[in-house]
C-alpha cells in the first residue's frame, strides 16, 4: 500500500511539473527521448516507471533527482495536510494557484493550494537565479533528446528558441553541441563553427551560481577556438581562447566536477601547435593528461604524439602512439584510425618501411568504415610515399599524380604544393624531365589562384624555374620540399 501511494505522488508530481511548463505529453517526449504514449501510460499507471525512464524525465525538466525527490515528498505532504484540513501556504496568491492548476485534476488542484506552490515558487527562483542542484550527470541524460528537438531549425531558429524556451538552457545540451562541433570539423568546418556558437548562446543563458557559468563559458569558448582554427580563422581562434583563459575559474574547477576540465588545455595545445609553439603545446597536454578522466588518455596521447612529430622526435612519437593504441576504446569512432595512421606515418619517418606497410590494410578498413573522402586521399599519399621508399616508382608515381590532382580540385592548398614536389622529385629520380617540366607548368596558375602564403611562394618560384630549364634534380626537389616545410616549423623562432 505504501508503494503504490508513492508511485501516485511520483505520477501526479511529473503530470504537475509538466502543466507548470505548459508542455503536452509530446513536448515532453520530444525533450526525454521517451515515446509520448508511454508518458501517458506511466502518468495513468498503467506501466511501471523504470529507473532510467524517470531519471530521464526528471532531466527533461532540467531538475536534479535530489530536487525531485524533494518534490515528490512535498506532494506526500500535502496529501496529509489535505486530510486534515490543510489550508494555503502564505505567499502564494489564490491567483497563481488558479494559473498553475488549469487543466489539472481536482486532487493536484488541492495539492496546489497546501505544500507544493512553496516548492514550485522556489523551483522557479533556482531555474530562474540557477542552482549548483540543476548540474547533475543526469541531465546528460536528456541533451539527446533536446537536440534532436533543434535538429529540423537553421542556425537563427535554434537560438531563438533557446532565447525563448527555458529547458533549452541546459548545460549538457551546450556540452553536446561541444562535442559534435569536434566530430564535425574536419568533414564540415562551417558547421563546427556552427555548433559551438550555439553551444556558446546556450551557456550564457544556463542557470547556475556564477562560478559554474563561468566554467561552462570558458569550456565552450575553447570549443569554439577550435572550430574557427580548423575553419582558418586563425585571428578568431586566437581571440576565443584567449576568452577561455580568461573566464577559467581561478581554483581551476569545471562546472563543479561535470565538465571536463582538461578538454580546454587539450583544444588549445592544437591552436599552438598549429602556431607550430610546439613546447607550449606539450606543456598544455601535460597538465591535461594530469586532470584528465581515464577514457580521455588516448586521446591526448594522441596529439601530443603529434607534436613530438613537429618536433622531428620521431621515436618518442611512435613510442606515446603505441602506449595509446593500448589505452584506446571505442568511445571515439575516429581515435582507432587517428593512431594507427600516425604510427605508420612516423615508422615510415623513421625509414621502417617494412613495420609502415604492413598496417595499411588495418588503416584502410577503418577509412572505409568511416568513409571520409581526405581520409582516402590521405592514406593514398601515404602508400605513395612507402611504395616510392619500397623501391616501387611507378605504383608510387600514380598514388601521386592522384593525390596532387585531388588536393587541387579541393583548393587545399599546401598539401598540393607537398604533393607535387614529392612527385617532381620522384620523376626527376627517373629522369622523366619532360613530365616534370609539364607538372611546373600545370601548377604555376593553380597556385597563383589559390594564393599560396609569401614564405611558400620562393621554394615554388624556385622549382617552376628549375623545371622550365630542365635542371630540376631529384635532391634539388627533396631539397625545395624541406624549404616548403620549414615556414610552419619555424614560426617560433624569435619568440
Amino acid at each position: 500500500m505504501q508503494q503504490e501511494r508513492d508511485l501516485e505522488d511520483l505520477r501526479a508530481t511529473l503530470a504537475q511539473l509538466r502543466e507548470l511548463k505548459d508542455w503536452t505529453q509530446e513536448d515532453l517526449a520530444r525533450a526525454s527521448g521517451i515515446t509520448a504514449s508511454a508518458i501517458c501510460e506511466y502518468e495513468t499507471g498503467k506501466r511501471a516507471l523504470t529507473e532510467r525512464s524517470l531519471a530521464r524525465l526528471v532531466a527533461a525538466f532540467g531538475l536534479s533527482r535530489p530536487l525531485f525527490d524533494v518534490l515528490c515528498g512535498l506532494t506526500r505532504a500535502a496529501r496529509a495536510a489535505m486530510s486534515h484540513g490543510g489550508v494555503p501556504p502564505a505567499g502564494v496568491s489564490q491567483e497563481e494557484i488558479a494559473d498553475l492548476a488549469q487543466g489539472a485534476g481536482r486532487e493536484v488542484h488541492e495539492l496546489l493550494q497546501t505544500t507544493l506552490p512553496v516548492a514550485l515558487a522556489g523551483l522557479a527562483a533556482a531555474w530562474e537565479a540557477g542552482s549548483n542542484a540543476a548540474w547533475t550527470a543526469e541531465d546528460r541524460l536528456a541533451a539527446p533528446g533536446l537536440r534532436a528537438s533543434l535538429a529540423p531549425f537553421s542556425a537563427a531558429e535554434r537560438k531563438g528558441l533557446v532565447q525563448a524556451g527555458r529547458r533549452f538552457r541546459s548545460w549538457a545540451l551546450a556540452e553536446l553541441c561541444c562535442a559534435e562541433s569536434v566530430q564535425v570539423a574536419a568533414d564540415d568546418p562551417g558547421k563546427a563553427v556552427e555548433l559551438a556558437e550555439l553551444a556558446l548562446h546556450i551557456a550564457d543563458r544556463c542557470p547556475g551560481d556564477p562560478l559554474s557559468r563561468s566554467s561552462l563559458r570558458s569550456y565552450v569558448l575553447a570549443f569554439l577556438g577550435n572550430a574557427r582554427r580548423v575553419l582558418g580563422d586563425l585571428v578568431a581562434a586566437r581571440e576565443a581562447f584567449a576568452l577561455s583563459r580568461e573566464t577559467w575559474p581561478a581554483n581551476g574547477g569545471c562546472g563543479n566536477g561535470i565538465l571536463d576540465p582538461s578538454r580546454r588545455f587539450e583544444l588549445e595545445a592544437s591552436m599552438l601547435r598549429s602556431e607550430r609553439r610546439n613546447v607550449d603545446a606539450l606543456a598544455l597536454l601535460d597538465q591535461a593528461l594530469a586532470i584528465c578522466p581515464p577514457g580521455s588518455v588516448a586521446r591526448i596521447l594522441a596529439k601530443r604524439a603529434k607534436v613530438l612529430e613537429e618536433l622531428d622526435d620521431y621515436e618518442a612519437a611512435v613510442a606515446t602512439l603505441q602506449e595509446a593504441i593500448t589505452l584506446a576504446d571505442d568511445s571515439e569512432p575516429r581515435l582507432p584510425l587517428v593512431l594507427r595512421f600516425n604510427l605508420a606515418e612516423n615508422l615510415h619517418q623513421l625509414g621502417r618501411h617494412a613495420e609502415a606497410e604492413p598496417m595499411l590494410p588495418e588503416v584502410r578498413a577503418l577509412v572505409d568504415r568511416l568513409d571520409n573522402a581526405l581520409d582516402r586521399i590521405r592514406l593514398r599519399w601515404l602508400e605513395g610515399r612507402i611504395a616510392a621508399a619500397m623501391g616501387r616508382l611507378d605504383e608510387a608515381t600514380i598514388a601521386l599524380r592522384e593525390v596532387r590532382d585531388a588536393f587541387v580540385v579541393r583548393g587545399i592548398a599546401y598539401d598540393a604544393a607537398l604533393a607535387t614536389l614529392e612527385l617532381a622529385a620522384l620523376l626527376a629520380e627517373q629522369g622523366r624531365t619532360a613530365e616534370v617540366k609539364a607538372l611546373a607548368a600545370e601548377t604555376a596558375p593553380i597556385f597563383a589562384a589559390q594564393r599560396v602564403e609569401r614564405e611558400r611562394l620562393g621554394a615554388l618560384t624556385l622549382f617552376r624555374q628549375a623545371a622550365a630549364e630542365e635542371r630540376l634534380t631529384a635532391a634539388l626537389a627533396r631539397q625545395l620540399l624541406g624549404d616548403l616545410r620549414r615556414p610552419r616549423r619555424l614560426a617560433r623562432a624569435g619568440d
